[in-house]
């Protein structure tokens, strides 16, 4: 169902960003208390080990109590808003734009819309376009995320206008330059390892095995984000502390702050005062959060192209006119 198939073609690409927002929609509600932990380690300066007295957050036991204890039950779903937008409005472009270029290299190359090295190409294009399209909602999603208590943003509007008149429109745009560049490996993996994934399993299941289709569909896209997110998670890093430039204020209580000149300077600092593991700092629950978001995404977005695909069929159509 995932991407352009001339022989079952029963989405279009309207429905197509229809089901990429809902299942966008329903993923970031579930996933938003590990995209909270992972945006916390990655701004921490500090080691990430109960062995520094000056680490606020040491492992994701410790830092769910923590932020539970200081700022409550809510504080797992700070930015949740900005991070709907996000993930609704992303959903929609990517998937979008992924069944669009599908179709369009099967109609005018000699390449299949099935193949895993069209999944490649094209699932990184579509993310890039997405991330483009969504940036500066999710700068504000980090923003939201990455601050305590007391509040410098009380609101989604308060958010946009501080930091317009204080930091200028390119502030939407921090960290655009490790978001793109990451993104396409990120999600061409993505989407490459889920065909991969899913041309095994039809070869290790037997076709007339339809009954856990949803399951298979979920445990694809489960190890597909695992591995991708791997192979692209330092890029990761270094777009999050971009994000929060010129929000350092707010920063004050969760330990050092660093301000960084462009994406070589952020990569040069981590590596001169953190190591190789800064790169990978909030790696655990960012690849929770891979696991259970990428697998969610195919998930719920296979459903509901099943679902549309469903009443749109003869059957159903004859049963609303009966």
């Amino acid at each position: 169902m995932v991407g352009y198939d001339p022989e079952a073609r029963c989405v279009s690409t309207v429905e197509a960003a229809a089901a990429g927002s809902a299942s966008g929609l329903v993923t970031r509600v579930l996933v938003s208390p590990l995209d909270v932990l992972k945006i916390r380690f990655q701004l921490q300066i500090e080691q990430l080990s109960s062995r520094n007295p000056a680490a606020k957050y040491h492992g994701i036991l410790q830092a769910v109590q923590r932020i539970f204890r200081e700022e409550g039950l809510t504080a797992f779903w700070k930015g949740h808003v900005p991070a709907q937008f996000l993930s609704v409005g992303f959903g929609a472009v990517q998937f979008m734009t992924f069944e669009s270029l599908t179709e369009l290299v099967h109609n005018v190359s000699s390449f299949k819309a099935r193949d895993s090295f069209v999944h490649l190409v094209c699932g990184g294009l579509a993310a890039c376009t997405a991330a483009v399209a969504v940036h500066p909602v999710d700068t504000l999603r980090t923003r939201f995320a990455a601050q305590g208590e007391p509040k410098i943003y009380p609101n989604l509007r308060h958010a946009v206008v501080t930091m317009y008149q204080t930091e200028g429109p390119q502030t939407f745009y921090r960290g655009l330059t490790p978001t793109l560049v990451a993104i396409f490996p990120y999600a061409g993996l993505q989407f490459f390892f889920y065909n991969i994934l899913q041309q095994f399993s039809k070869w290790v299941i037997p076709a007339e095995a339809k009954s856990g289709a949803s399951i298979k569909n979920l445990v694809c896209g489960s190890c597909a984000g695992v591995v991708s997110k791997s192979l692209t998670y330092p890029l990761d890093v270094v777009k999050k502390r971009l994000q929060v430039g010129g929000f350092e204020h707010a920063r004050a209580a969760f330990g050092q702050v660093r301000t960084y000149e462009g994406f070589l300077d952020c990569m040069r600092q981590i590596m001169r005062e953190e190591g190789p593991g800064g790169f990978f700092k909030g790696l655990s629950p960012s690849l929770l959060k891979a696991a259970f978001s990428s697998g969610l995404i195919f998930f719920w977005y296979e459903l509901f192209c099943s679902l549309l695909c469903t009443l749109k069929s003869p059957e159903s159509t004859k049963r609303k006119e009966g």
